[in-house]
């Protein structure tokens, strides 16, 4: 494990913010000497809130994709019922027709 970072996690938050605002227009190190630390310094930090925000987005869609897939195999179960359902009101279809055919029969 690492030493613990003398900059607190705020002062880190709005640095990576600050940077982010301007990126593309600003190095590392011109931002950086806006706040006080070094570019190297600053890389990291960006870098690692971009990975902690992947985490948390793989995080979400699991969670997403288990929400659907409980919705999901909720809706097939009602699927299947309803075509348990459906056969049985047809077989008794067919037996009363079978019946009502031999009556026209005799």
């Amino acid at each position: 494990m690492g030493r613990r970072s003398p900059y607190p996690e705020e002062f880190r938050n709005d640095a990576v913010a600050l940077y982010r605002a301007t990126a593309g227009r600003r190095t590392y190190a011109a931002a950086a000497a806006d706040v006080g630390v070094t570019g190297e310094t600053l890389r990291s930090w960006v870098r690692q809130a971009g990975e902690q925000a992947g985490r948390s987005r793989a995080g979400e869609a699991v969670e997403d994709r288990d929400e659907e897939l409980t919705r999901l195999r909720a809706g097939l179960g009602r699927l299947r019922k309803a075509e348990a359902e459906r056969q049985s009101e047809r077989e008794i279809l067919r037996r009363a027709a079978r019946y009502f055919a031999k009556e026209m029969r005799t």
